[in-house]
């Protein structure tokens, strides 16, 4: 394995840095956030990272006390890779940097299910909250998923509720990132087969509006038209 490299600055972001900076690091933060995963899940997380790299980013982060490994019992007795309590205060970290580079965030095809349930955590706002009361099930990629607004506060776990006001059901984590972020019709994801909705469509659609995109950033070109 190839020696760590070490920023040798005495500031305490560039520590942060030597522990969690490598290319791929926080992204594996990121995938374990909502809970445990087994390497597999990890692969299927973060396609694009080979197996050797992941591993290797996965050691690293083991060796700073940022994850562990250990082992289910029988009969699934398999091994997961999940966060210190250590390794959980990161999610705001995260958040503060996903809030940030939204202002210049490119048009992608393609957001994993972790990914979009931890920017709804992050884009969440409270103010405009005040007074809803809704609990929605999720269910993305066949993941189910139970959001939670109560009084200006917001909660997103894995789970299922036996009563949800609503359920919004997309195979495509895109789909329901299309409607939340975009501006896509809620009506034409649906009649398009985008997505699904039973139970209270105005809970989901007071939902809609509690998840604002910052102002976009500026370019110098824009500045200057």
């Amino acid at each position: 394995m190839a020696p760590r490299r070490d920023y040798f600055d005495g500031c305490a972001a560039a520590h942060a840095l030597d522990l969690v900076g490598e290319r791929w690091a926080l992204l594996v933060v990121r995938e374990l956030l909502l809970g445990p995963k087994r390497f597999t899940d990890l692969r299927t997380g973060l396609p694009h990272a080979s197996p050797n790299v992941l591993s290797q980013r996965l050691r690293e982060l083991e060796d700073a006390g940022v994850l562990r490994r250990r082992r289910l019992p029988p009969p699934a007795a398999s091994a997961v890779y999940e966060l210190t309590e250590w390794g959980r205060e990161l999610e705001p970290v995260l958040q503060t940097l996903g809030r940030w580079a939204a202002r210049s965030l490119p048009e992608a095809e393609h957001i994993g299910v972790d990914s979009l349930v931890l920017s709804m955590r992050t884009m969440f706002s409270a103010e405009q909250a005040r007074g809803v009361d809704d609990d929605v099930q999720f269910v993305l990629a066949d993941q189910p998923f139970v959001a939670r607004i109560h009084d200006g506060a917001f909660t997103m776990e894995r789970g299922e509720l036996p009563s949800p006001s609503a359920t919004v059901t997309a195979q495509a984590p895109e789909a329901w990132a299309a409607v939340l972020y975009a501006g896509h019709p809620l009506d034409s994801a649906i009649s398009d087969g985008m997505l699904t909705l039973s139970g209270d469509r105005a809970a989901v659609e007071r939902l809609l509006g509690l998840f604002p995109m910052p102002e976009p950033l500026r370019t110098p070109d824009a500045v200057g038209a």
